[in-house]
């Protein structure tokens, strides 16, 4: 599997300990920066090639996930996020890093470098690589709502145990 790898200054030696972890551990890695200590760099650059990188090899049926990395992962999941496709989690302990794969079929996982250990983070990203999508029907439903939402801007409909409750009265498109 290929793994494609973005981060600012304040991830920037977890990236390389994970480039190193993820070829000894039969990984692809691919580094979109950055490559040297720089304080002001930004995480959009390096963040958006490669969730971008993910998004195009998986459209083309390649078997990919990515990692990105900043100070508390925040801006970097964010950042991920605003590419087509991608669904990128952050990930703060094993368990957001399972469901993050399990629950929400996320493609693309970030972490926080300065939040955690070099070990726990180097866990969360092996844990997030191996688990799979359950595939389970709620699951689907939601991402597809997510998806469907992502190309329409329509808010999906109320569910009738949910009518008459709020300002969405109404509004259910």
């Amino acid at each position: 599997m290929r793994v494609h790898l973005g981060s600012d200054h304040a991830g920037l030696d977890l990236k390389a300990h994970l480039v190193a972890w993820l070829t000894e551990h039969g990984y692809e890695p691919v580094d979109h920066g950055p490559f040297v200590y720089d304080a002001l760099d930004d995480y959009p650059v390096f963040c958006l090639r490669a969730a971008e990188a993910v998004a195009r090899e998986r459209a083309a049926g390649q078997d990919s996930m990515g990692v990105v990395i900043g100070g508390s992962g925040n801006g970097e999941q964010m950042a991920a996020n605003k590419v087509e496709g991608i669904r990128c989690a952050l990930a703060w302990s094993e368990e957001t890093a399972r469901l993050a794969r399990d629950h929400n079929d996320a493609q693309v996982v970030s972490v926080g470098g300065r939040m955690h250990s070099l070990e726990d983070m180097t866990r969360f990203v092996e844990i997030f690589l191996a688990e799979p999508f359950s595939g389970d029907e709620r699951h689907v439903r939601r991402i597809g709502q997510l998806s469907s939402y992502d190309a329409t801007s329509v808010l999906p409909p109320l569910p009738e145990s949910a009518r008459g409750l709020g300002p969405d009265e109404g509004n259910d498109a």
